[in-house]
């Protein structure tokens, strides 16, 4: 069943309205797709993402159960919901649903269920990997300082490394610094390096470095026309939620920032569907929550649309909510007072229809079943209708271990992705600087001691025999004279406080760039 420029979503049936489309040139307006626990949302989402798969638009999603890997593998006629699904399908006039798997390819923060997803700390920032480790404000200011003086002194952020060195090279120098960007405390450097040492326990360490993962990648057309279809392993992710919603964070301002605008296409380029999305935005300062806004407002501009899942609407700030034009809300439950405002505010958001109840029916509808309200033309909400939810095509529910491992071995990606890349970055340059700044001073030290050596031979008359290249008699007996009392006054000028200056000139260009 295919609308002409739509994603079929569900409906019919004796007591439900219409069947309800998404319409794809309103996709990139956004959606939602909330409901309690167990009521339908990862069908819903696995629906979804068949439907635009399936209308050549990739798909971006996270697998937070462990459920969507079965978008790549056909469903199959002797799975026990078969008959279900087969009824479904008739009762909602779903004519053409047959089972088929769709274009995958698997990507994992770990490396482990997917090909590795990396970026470089550069790449995401001082305001995300603030939020990341949880900085105070003034931590996330000296990681501000930090990120500006390594760009001026063309120093590399690429891992975790190359920020652990440069935050060691801010504490030692410190006092200098301070007086161009403002105080930097000892403390304060210490802190971060122990959230960095905590991040890097929990597996992130591999998530920053090379080679990063390049946007076209996730917007591929596969053979024959279909959406690729993006899965990112987010259960293992989910013992980091801060990890897994800075990432998602990450990916969504990238593909801001890069893609150039698109106005309002026919379909969007990409669709990028926010599981847990209550995990953004639980204790996000407001500059955070500012960006989050301001991204889900202009990307749309971009043809990308941005699907936010969560168990209840008031998850969402209401400026970010109001924005978003697609919406399939599951049962919500009302057990408290805090639930039946919820319930309320939510059912305040649609468009009202005078054949039932809108709040009664976000209340009452049953699994797989949904209160749903998409766009319509020149964007006007559509009214609210009760929707059965259509059965999905692809296998319900998760494929094997080695199901997976042949759909990662036949991708062409593995080759582009699998192996790291660790260039000369701020860690590599930092240790060489440090190498021939002691290089020098060992240089200057030597040279202390032979002057001091042929001060002492110019006294008492002996021969020196220290680092200096031996000369003959003759030229000891010509060069005599003039020459070592001029070697005697600049020794003791190394020796006064001039000396003290020069060596600490050459330890002073320790980091200096060159």
């Amino acid at each position: 069943m295919r609308m002409e420029n739509g994603v079929f979503v569900g409906g019919g049936g004796p007591d439900y309205g219409d069947k309800q489309y998404l319409r794809l040139d309103y996709a990139n307006r956004h959606g939602l797709i909330a409901g309690a626990t167990g009521t339908g949302k990862t069908v819903t989402l696995q629906i979804l993402a068949e439907g635009f798969s399936a209308r050549g638009v990739p798909v971006v999603m996270a697998d937070v159960k462990g459920d969507l890997s079965g978008l790549a593998k056909p469903g199959d006629a002797g799975f026990k919901l078969h008959e279900a699904f087969a009824e479904r399908a008739a009762t909602i006039g779903f004519d053409d649903y047959r089972y088929e798997g769709f274009p995958v390819t698997f990507w994992d923060l770990f490396g482990k269920q997917g090909h590795p997803v990396r970026t470089t700390v550069a790449e995401m920032g001082p305001l995300l990997i603030a939020r990341l480790l949880e900085l105070t404000e003034a931590q996330e200011g000296i990681l501000n300082i930090a990120f500006r003086v390594a760009d001026e002194e063309g120093l590399p952020l690429l891992d975790l490394k190359d920020l652990q060195a440069m935050l060691v090279w801010l504490g030692e120098n410190r006092k200098d610094v301070s007086l161009r960007y403002g105080n930097i405390s000892v403390a304060s450097v210490g802190a971060i390096q122990r959230r960095l040492l905590v991040l890097e326990n929990q597996g992130a360490a591999d998530f920053f470095g090379e080679p990063a993962l390049d946007l076209a990648d996730l917007m591929r057309i596969a053979p024959g026309g279909r959406g690729q279809v993006n899965i990112l392993a987010a259960d293992r992710l989910m013992a980091s939620p801060r990890l897994y919603a800075t990432f998602l964070l990450w990916l969504l301002s990238e593909l801001f920032e890069d893609l150039p605008e698109l106005g309002d296409p026919d379909k969007p380029r990409l669709v990028f569907f926010f599981d847990e999305a209550h995990l953004l935005f639980d204790d996000a300062p407001k500059a955070l929550v500012d960006k989050v806004e301001q991204v889900a407002r202009l990307i749309r501009s971009k043809g990308v649309g941005v699907y936010f899942i969560t168990q209840s609407p008031d998850d969402i700030p209401q400026d970010i909510l109001g924005q978003l034009g697609n919406r399939v809300q599951h049962a919500l439950r009302a057990f408290t007072a805090r639930d039946r405002k919820a319930l309320r505010m939510a059912a305040e958001t649609y468009r009202g229809n005078p054949a039932f109840d809108t709040e009664d029916a976000i209340r009452e509808v049953g699994v797989g079943e949904a209160v749903t309200s998409f766009l319509e033309r020149k964007g006007i909400p559509g009214m609210v209708e009760r929707t059965l939810i259509r059965p999905p095509s692809s296998q319900l529910g998760p494929i094997t271990p080695a199901e997976r491992e042949d759909v990662i071995r036949a991708s062409d990606l593995g080759a582009r992705y699998s192996a790291p890349i660790d260039r000369e970055s701020a860690f590599e340059r930092l240790a060489g600087r440090a190498q021939k700044a002691a290089r020098a001073a060992e240089e200057a030290e030597r040279t202390e001691h032979d002057l001091d050596m042929a001060m002492r031979e110019y006294k008492t008359g002996r021969r020196f025999t220290g680092t200096r290249v031996p000369r003959s008699g003759a030229q000891q007996d010509k060069q005599a004279g003039f020459g070592e009392i001029l070697t005697g006054h600049v020794m003791k000028e190394l020796k006064g406080s001039t000396g003290r200056r020069i060596v600490r000139g050459i330890l002073g260009g320790l980091f200096k760039n060159r």
